[in-house]
């Protein structure tokens, strides 16, 4: 019995870790409906997987056991951990995505996963900075969960890094001076125009043009400050 998952629904498309977990990586189901997500999830023949689904009325399905490595991130990066999915759990929230119809998440979906990534992050010991996008693992393939995610949501209550709010401009002096910036702070930027437009999603989603400026450059440089003088991780 778990108070916070209202069903199983066991997928064969998983394996054993490599790394304990140090990572939770949200994803959006990007597909027309959720029961058609969850059969997709559960298909051996689709080699793809999560641990948990939300659905947007707030249903929490368990797809693969926490302790099992799911396949949900594919070819990624974050922090140096190259083998993500060992490192991650990996919580899929149903919605069309960009391809079908991209929308808000609803109320009742985020109050079901605050609780059940709380708990995540407690058991795993699991930073801040840890709870990442998918977008962010993988910025030249993804875009989920994409702008309209709450993340401030999460952060109100601790479960993810808040946004900085940055007092002046600020321009790095080259692009290759940003890119180490921005991959100091954990991301691959094999491909940088992918790289800031992932950036960007998650820490300015408003404008999403994969150029540098000064907005965003001063974003970069409060994050790595508050990291490295012990304010997050």
């Amino acid at each position: 019995m778990d108070e916070l998952v209202h069903r199983e629904n066991l997928s064969p498309n998983c394996d054993e870790r490599q790394l304990p977990v140090s990572m939770v990586v949200l994803h959006y189901t990007g597909m027309p409906s959720a029961a058609e997500a969850e059969a997709r999830l559960c298909d051996a023949g689709c080699k793809v997987s999560a641990h948990y689904l939300i659905d947007e009325n707030g249903e929490v399905v368990r797809l693969v056991p926490e302790e099992k490595r799911a396949w949900h991130a594919g070819k990624s990066y974050w922090r140096g951990i190259t083998d993500v999915n060992s490192a991650s759990i990996g919580i899929e929230l149903v919605n069309p995505g960009h391809e079908w119809g991209y929308r808000p998440f609803p109320d009742a979906q985020i109050e079901a996963l605050l609780p059940l990534l709380a708990r995540i992050v407690e058991t795993h010991g699991i930073a801040p900075g840890n709870v990442v996008g998918h977008s962010d693992v993988a910025p030249a393939r993804k875009e989920d969960p994409g702008e309209l995610f709450p993340w401030e949501r999460l952060a109100a209550v601790g479960l993810a890094l808040p946004t900085p709010k940055p007092r002046i401009q600020l321009i790095y002096d080259n692009e290759s001076a940003f890119y180490l910036a921005l991959e100091r702070f954990g991301y691959d930027v094999s491909d940088g125009h992918a790289a800031v437009r992932a950036f960007q999603r998650r820490w300015r989603p408003r404008k999403l043009d994969g150029e540098l400026d000064g907005e965003i450059g001063a974003l970069l440089f409060e994050l790595l400050l508050e990291r490295d003088v012990g304010q997050t991780t």
